[in-house]
């Protein structure tokens, strides 16, 4: 039996939802201190992995971009070692060293919840130049991967000798626990959001493609990073399976490739200790983890001791899920003459979150609307990872952007949310559409009235919410989905982080800046909107604005500057 068909899966993943709610009242169980100085070590090592170096190269690339939503325009790289390191530096490298008096610390490409990064890669060559045919942990810390398994052939590799390029992601759930404790969960899967979407981006400034595997299960995927060997982690913490992708040149069907079979053959290194003395346990973290692990939905032949394993567990799996058509075109606001024409590579290694706002700056309308354009879903970037419908929709609190009057405003995503927004929260709310909005952009005004007091208050009272331009909440289709197929609570998430990574940088190219809040008072945001139940729910907060920067704290490069 699948884990995901126990009677009580559903129950099991909303009574967590519930129960990691910050309130008015009181915050979900976390850690009552932290010690700064025993922080998790936050880079997961192998020792006794072979290393090899990758290329610091993303300073030859000079693609504006503007030019990422035209992929047409670019001309595919070739698969090699030498653009891997490109696009491993342009997502999930240190973009950037900081120091404070006797503090030093490390910022990447892909943004995490407190900076904490719990996500790690895996990348899964197949008949790569200069890598042999594996998996590899990728070391933000160096720019290198370290060989974690060697792959036997096997009978497709005599008739296929395609390049092959796969990307596994996996959360460790203590590096943000440490800090969150029992809501850490959901900022694991908001930073799998990050980083698809860092990979995504950074895919397009090579001319390449990035397809999510639904049909890959969460055993299947430990199985193929090595995670869930015993072994190998003896003593360590544990990583969570979460996605797997394959990269490559966008095919004429734009639909994912197959996936090879890849067949172990000998495993390397054993996992570093991240914290060697943890102060408190979340057992609920576990749980919910083992609820929302995926089905799979395809039969996948790898290993012949494992087959008979994948048919008992994919024949009472969840049935597969039809490709949805593609997503209408929809029309593009013009170019704004700011950082969009810098060249791709230098904006998103640039991108950094806000810490402060200066609320004396105001928003113009164009690059507002431009801001909300790119969310929308399209068949492009960043939305063409997958073909799910989008199922998460954004309540706008607008603050000081220049043309629009201050108040709450709906966007959804979807032509068929709209009516149900409109159904389930407060009757008297408006809906009307501002006179000097782009015809083609679903911004409803709810209602006018300053709202920075109540932003900041259903913030965990921070100023961020409420010192920018503007703040949001994501809410998601979350009842209905989970019915459905619970494993999609990560997914919901994933699509969260996804539309924070598009925030981050459309607004780090309009000139502003942005930032991820993850604590946020869930029921007084859904009460304030007359939400009852749970068809919809806020699963992440974001801000834009005018950064006000820190001047003491100084930046020195990622990487030593000499030649690798």
């Amino acid at each position: 039996m699948n884990l995901n068909d126990t009677p009580n899966t559903l129950a099991q993943i909303l009574a967590y939802h519930e129960r990691t709610k910050h309130r008015l009242e009181r915050y979900a169980a976390g850690p009552e201190a932290l010690d700064w100085d025993a922080q998790p070590n936050p880079f997961r090592e192998f020792l006794g992995a072979g290393k090899t170096a990758l290329p610091l190269a993303a300073d030859t690339l000079t693609t504006p971009f503007d030019a990422l939503h035209q992929p047409a325009t670019i001309a595919p790289y070739p698969i090699d070692l030498h653009a891997i390191g490109i696009l491993l530096e342009l997502s999930l490298a240190i973009s950037a060293w900081k120091e404070y008096g006797p503090d030093r610390w490390a910022v990447r490409c892909n943004p995490s919840s407190g900076n904490l990064h719990p996500t790690e890669a895996y990348v899964i060559g197949r008949h790569i130049p200069g890598l042999a045919n594996g998996v590899y942990h990728y070391l933000s810390l160096d720019h290198s991967l370290a060989l974690r398994c060697r792959h036997a052939p096997s009978a497709d590799d005599v008739t296929d000798t395609s390049t092959g390029l796969y990307i596994g992601l996996s959360s460790v759930a203590w590096r943000e626990a440490w800090k969150y404790g029992e809501r850490a969960f959901r900022y694991c899967q908001h930073d799998v959001g990050h980083a698809l979407g860092a990979l995504r981006y950074a895919a397009a400034v090579l001319g390449w493609q990035v397809h999510v595997h639904e049909e890959i299960s969460s055993q299947e995927l430990a199985y193929v990073l090595g995670v869930d060997r015993d072994n190998d982690y003896a003593n360590a913490e544990r990583e969570e399976a979460e996605l797997l992708v394959s990269i490559g040149p966008a095919s004429k069907n734009n639909l994912p490739p197959a996936l090879p079979p890849f067949i172990a053959r000998e495993w390397f290194g054993q996992a570093n200790r991240l914290d060697p003395h943890p102060m408190y346990r979340w057992p609920v973290i576990d749980e919910v983890a083992t609820a929302t692990r995926k089905p799979g939905t395809l039969p996948m032949q790898w290993t012949a001791e494992r087959a008979a394993e994948r048919v008992a567990e994919q024949s009472a799996s969840e049935p597969s899920s039809t490709p949805l058509p593609p997503l209408p075109a929809l029309p593009s606001l013009p170019s704004l003459p700011r950082a969009k024409h810098l060249p791709a590579a230098t904006l998103l290694r640039q991108r950094r979150s806000a810490q402060h706002f200066d609320r004396a700056q105001t928003l113009d309308t164009a690059s507002f609307y431009r801001l909300l354009d790119a969310v929308l879903p399209r068949d492009t970037l960043p939305w063409d990872v997958w073909s799910f419908e989008p199922r998460l929709h954004l309540i706008l609190f607008v603050h000081r952007v220049a043309g629009l009057a201050p108040g709450i405003y709906a966007l959804p995503r979807d032509a068929a949310a709209k009516e149900n927004l409109r159904q389930a929260m407060q009757q008297d709310f408006a809906w009307t559409k501002p006179a000097n909005c782009p015809s083609h952009l679903p911004l409803y005004c709810l209602i006018e009235a300053p709202v920075s007091k109540i932003a900041r208050s259903i913030g965990c009272h921070q100023a961020i919410a409420a010192d920018g331009a503007f703040s949001l909440a994501m809410l998601a289709e979350f009842e209905p989905t989970l019915t459905a197929a619970p494993w999609r609570y990560r997914q919901l998430f994933w699509e969260a982080g996804l539309i924070g990574q598009v925030l981050y940088l459309e607004a780090e190219a309009a000139g502003v800046r942005g930032t991820g809040i993850g604590c946020y008072f869930d029921d007084a945001c859904h009460e304030l909107l007359g939400l009852t139940g749970k068809s919809f729910q806020s699963l992440y907060h974001f801000t834009v604005g005018s950064p006000l920067l820190d001047e003491r704290i100084s930046s020195h490069p990622a990487y030593p500057a000499s030649p690798r």
